[in-house]
């Protein structure tokens, strides 16, 4: 990784632990308590930490043997990660247009659960994003309906792995989970 990458990865490795992390019992999404809680959209609703998650997911994008052809995931971890990534890859000249899927189909209209999916070319390969990963419930799901509208999954990756069965349960399915930090990098000095 080149200095600046480190430099940047070090970076968000501070903003995470200065606005997302907190210390104390927390009931998380997946239903388990915890004694420490990761809230990844202070992070990544601000301009900076936006802009250094959808750098290094762009890299790692990038460094990948698949083709990834567009970036998603769940509302609303996802969206300012997608969002980011699809700009930071415009800027570099290599469009992913970004999509964002619904926890439930929309009750009107074209009733999608996939937002932006007519960006998308028929078939692609796309890389799906998550801000932090317990269970790995959520990106199960979004890989569901991904696959259900016909595009293949080329990564699943998120920021922060909090190593509690997540990657365990997308690799049972076939799935690597790539992560920036795993809880164990996060908090270490």
């Amino acid at each position: 990784m080149s200095q600046d990458l480190t430099q940047m990865r070090q970076r968000l490795k501070e903003l995470l632990l200065e606005k997302s992390y907190r210390k104390g019992k927390i009931k998380l999404s997946s239903g388990k308590e915890s004694d420490f809680y990761i809230d990844g959209k202070q992070t990544t609703l601000d301009a900076e930490g936006a802009y250094l998650c959808g750098r290094l997911l762009y890299h790692l994008i990038c460094n990948s043997d698949e083709k990834i052809d567009a970036v998603g995931g769940m509302t609303l971890g996802a969206d300012p990660l997608v969002t980011a990534v699809s700009v930071v890859s415009y800027l570099e000249g290599q469009a992913l247009p970004a999509f964002i899927v619904r926890k439930e189909p929309k009750s009107h209209g074209t009733e999608n659960y996939i937002e932006g999916r007519e960006n998308i070319a028929a078939g692609a390969r796309v890389a799906l994003l998550e801000d932090v990963v317990t269970t790995g419930g959520t990106l199960l799901q979004v890989i569901e309906r991904v696959k259900s509208q016909g595009f293949g999954i080329g990564m699943v990756a998120t920021i922060v792995d909090r190593q509690e069965g997540g990657a365990e349960a997308l690799a049972a399915q076939g799935y690597r989970l790539l992560s920036l930090y795993s809880r164990e990098e996060l908090l270490a000095p």
